[in-house]
This record gives C-alpha cells, structure tokens and sequence, in this order.
C-alpha cells in the first residue's frame, strides 16, 4: 500500500510532470525517397547522422519545424518538418521544407545553406534568416549573403527573398533569433532580428521591403556573468550579446514591446516597436531603450516567447528548466517562475514557442555537450516536449489571477450617481447606479460581475474558459515504432498506455 501512495505522490513532489515528451531522438535522421539513396548519401558523406543538432522549433497546423545549421558536414537539410497528421512515430524522420532542392548547400538563390530558428505568422507565412555558412566558428565559410526568405505555408512556395544590406552587417555578425510583428495588416509586417556577436538589432519592414540597424550598449554582454555550468560542463560564453527576443501583445499606443536579452547576461531590456518601425530612429534613440530587470542569478537564456496575455515564457538553460514572468509585475527574482524542470530531459533547453492553440513547445538538444565535448549516441540527446499553456503555469508565480472587487467599492457604486454630458443638449443626464461590465477574456480567468447582483459576500465567477487545442493527429491510428536510423543505434522501447494530449480528438479552429 505505500509503494502505491508513493506513486500517486510523485507527480505532485516532482517538478517535471507538466511537459509532455512528444518526440526523442539519439540521432537525428532524415527521410529519404528509398533506403538505396539514403545509403548512397551516407557513403558520399552528404549524411553524417551524428553530425546533427536541431537547435530550432516552430508549430503551423499539421507541421512542426526542425532547424538544422550546418556545422558539420553531412546535413542534407538545414530547415525541415516533422508532420503531426500521420500515424505516431516517436522519432520521427525529418522532411526537408520545402524540399530537398530549396535546402541546396551553396545555392544562394535557391537553397537554404544554415537556418536557426524560425517564425510562422497568423498570415500564413514562415519566416526563414538563411545565415549563409557552414561550419562552425573557428572554421566557418560563408557562402552566401545574410537573406531572409519568406514562404506561404499554404502552397509551400518561396514568396519573397531579401539580401541585407552590406551596412546591416558587420564582420562579426551572427544573428540567431527572429521576432516577427504584424500590425494593422499582413503587409504592415516587420521582422526583427538579433545580432548576438554584431551586438546589433536588425529591423525589417515587409511594406517596404527594407532593413536597418540599431546599436545600442544594451546589447553587449554583462562580463560579470560570462561563466556557465552545464550538463556538468564548465565553460566561458562571455562574448554572447542579445540573443532572445520576444514582442508583447498591442500595446493602448498601437505598438508593440520588443524584449530582449543578452545570452551572457540576467538582465532584460525592451524598446517600443514604434522606435524600430521608424528607420529614422537609428539615431538618437539611445534613450528609447529601457531596462525591464534582472530575473536574478543562473538565469541565461537563449529563447523567450510571450503570448497574448503578456506572460513570457524562457529557457533556463543553467537550470535545464523553463522559466516565466508575468509582464504585469515588476521583473525581479521573487516574481520569475518555473513551469518545469528535468535535469535529464531539458539539458539545454535551445528553444521555446507557443503556438495558435495555446500549446507550449519545447526543444531540448545537449548543445554545449555537442560542441564541447562528445555525445553519447547510445542515448536519447533530442527531446521535443509539449503542454498546455495554462497546465505549465498553474501553480507558479506567474498565473492569471482572479480579479476581486471589494464589496466596499461595490456599496459604494450604488450611492453615487454618474453624470455624462449628452453631446446635442445643453444639460446633463442623470444616470442611476451601475455596476462595471467586464468582458471575459479568452484565454484568462477574470471575476465577472453579475449585473443582478444585490447583495451576498461578492459576485459570480466564471471558469476558465480555453479553446481546445487544434489537432490534425487521427485518432484511431495506432502507434508504429520508427526504424533505427543506423546498425549501432539504440533504441529506447517507450512505456505504453500514456494519455497524451495529441491522441485526442480536438476541434480545428476556424480561424486558425
């Protein structure tokens, strides 16, 4: 009988129980036409599984994204998906997107050479940074200018490419991440893109199919936090400048918020989009920029997304956790949380993303074990997790709270009388006694008042209210193991009979 209350016990005294492994891999692999091309690429090289590392994520409808760089040679493809509409494979092979010909290595008008982390918008559009290099520093060759390629998911087609400007870049540029805006329309879009060894901040405006760059100070690394400990790895990244960025929802103004953060740094910053909209602002808007705080000690990241209720989720990576703040408290130590955390699973947690149904994804790959020293391929080094948004963030800091009204301030609503002009009178209109409406958000649980409301202790509440996850699995298809990608590969025989969320039958959002 104590055994068995220990086992009931373990997810509430685990922290690790709110993400969901969805995929697992010890080497990556990709999905060829035929084994005899597959086996002709691992002979000429142009497949080295072992050379892979999937260091980017993103979720559109029935695909999820895998970014690949090209480090090492025998990647055949650095931008690939993984699609959810298919029986359940729990290591899936990779397929090139949007083919095998646009990932061509040195094909600078066509292909793709190294992507890193990518953004689909509500427009349908994937948003593609091709670095244009191979290797990995100190041994790096560019091949191709810095492009942005943009792509409509609906038909899979390239519909814009757009090369920096040489005065974009500077010798030292590496630029990781992308923040995708959208305003008013889907061609009142601008990208923006972080410059971690540039110490720049590139903007681009779709309208008008041009970028520019910010300098700020703000984006250099903090020296005194240039020292990390990983996956029991002792190393120094102290030249790592910004790195993660997110935006916040619309601002009252119009604009959204821009949030950043230097790898090599514990400090936040932000700047209003309505500074890196405005070309003209590359200068002289120094005081623009703001600090926001600092989330306090081990807590470099690399990722950080903020959903539409201005709560920002981020890797930990010092923690092998992810971490979250609620943006409308102040940004200090006592106010970050953590949604989970798993000191085997989420070694290095490289990216983050929370997609149209309030789904959390999660990426986990072991870099700094892969670049400084050796994996072990005999186990599971790749991990893609999943939750609900509102699973991850109950119980922590950072949850919506219910809004009270105190049952003074409701007393009093009922003795006073509110005056309002009445524009095409000369006197004014006496209104009786009411109470303030509300409207329930979406996504939050917010007190609702009850216009009937007579008396009691305080109004009614209402739960929450949270669409449904859009799902594109079939149900009744059953669980097919993948096979081994190579002779000496181990595979994992994962445990039966879980209850995992994407087995079940969501409904599709119309406006998805």
């Amino acid at each position: 009988m104590a055994w068995q209350l220990l086992i009931l016990c373990l997810p509430f005294a685990s922290a690790a129980v709110k993400l969901e492994e969805m995929f697992s891999w010890n080497v990556m692999d990709w999905n060829y036409p035929d084994e005899y091309s597959r086996q002709q690429a691992i002979a000429t090289d142009a497949l080295i599984p072992e050379n892979a590392l999937p260091v980017g994520i993103e979720r559109w409808r029935n695909k999820l994204f895998v970014s690949v760089p090209r480090w090492r040679p025998g990647i055949p493809a650095t931008l690939n998906y993984i699609p959810l509409d298919v029986p359940y494979q729990p290591s899936p092979k990779l397929i090139p997107y949007p083919s095998w010909q646009g990932n061509e290595l040195g094909n600078c008008e066509s292909g793709l050479n190294t992507v890193y982390r990518i953004k689909a918008d509500k427009c349908d559009r994937l948003w593609v940074l091709d670095v244009g290099t191979y290797g990995y520093d100190p041994n790096v060759t560019n091949l191709c200018p810095y492009a942005l390629n943009v792509y409509d998911l609906k038909t899979d087609q390239r519909i814009r490419r757009y090369v920096f400007r040489p005065e974009d870049i500077v010798p030292s540029t590496f630029i990781a991440n992308i923040a995708v805006d959208i305003g008013s329309s889907c061609d009142d879009a601008f990208a923006y893109f972080s410059d971690e060894l540039g110490y720049g901040l590139i903007a681009y405006s779709w309208e008008q199919n041009k970028s520019w760059r910010f300098s700020h100070s703000y984006f250099m690394p903090d020296p005194l936090v240039g020292d990390f400990n990983i996956a029991g790895l002792n190393f120094q990244w102290g030249a790592e400048g910004i790195f993660g960025i997110t935006l916040s929802p619309i601002g009252l103004d119009g604009y959204r918020t821009l949030y950043f953060t230097p790898l090599s740094s514990h400090t936040e910053f932000s700047v209003s989009t309505r500074i890196l909209r405005d070309e003209s602002k590359v200068s002289g808007s120094y005081k623009d920029f703001k600090v926001v705080g600092v989330r306090g000690p081990d807590t470099h990241t690399t990722s950080k997304v903020m959903d539409n209720s201005a709560v920002q989720l981020f890797s930990l990576i010092d923690q092998n956790a992810i971490g979250c703040w609620n943006s409308a408290l102040p940004l200090k130590p006592q106010n970050v949380g953590v949604v989970d955390k798993d000191d085997v699973g989420l070694v290095f947690p490289s990216d983050v993303k929370i997609d149209e149904g309030k789904n959390v994804w999660v990426m986990s790959d072991r870099m700094p074990v892969f670049l400084e020293s050796e994996l072990d391929y005999s186990d599971i080094n790749f991990r893609i997790y999943t939750a609900r948004l509102d699973t991850l963030l109950q119980g922590t800091v950072c949850e919506q709270q219910q809004q009270f009204i105190p049952l003074a301030r409701i007393q009093d609503s009922k003795q006073t009388t509110v005056q309002l002009p009445y524009t095409t009178r000369t006197q004014s209109v006496t209104l009786p006694p009411t109470l303030p409406t509300f409207t329930q958000n979406e996504y939050t649980s917010n007190l609702v008042p009850n216009p009937q409301f007579t008396g009691a202790s305080y109004p009614q509440t209402t739960h929450n209210i949270i669409p449904k996850a859009s799902s594109y699995m079939q149900i009744n298809m059953p669980k097919t193991p993948s096979a081994p990608y190579t002779h000496y590969r181990y595979t994992e025989n994962k445990p039966s009979g879980r209850n995992l969320w994407w087995h079940k039958n969501y409904e599709v959002q119309e406006n998805y």
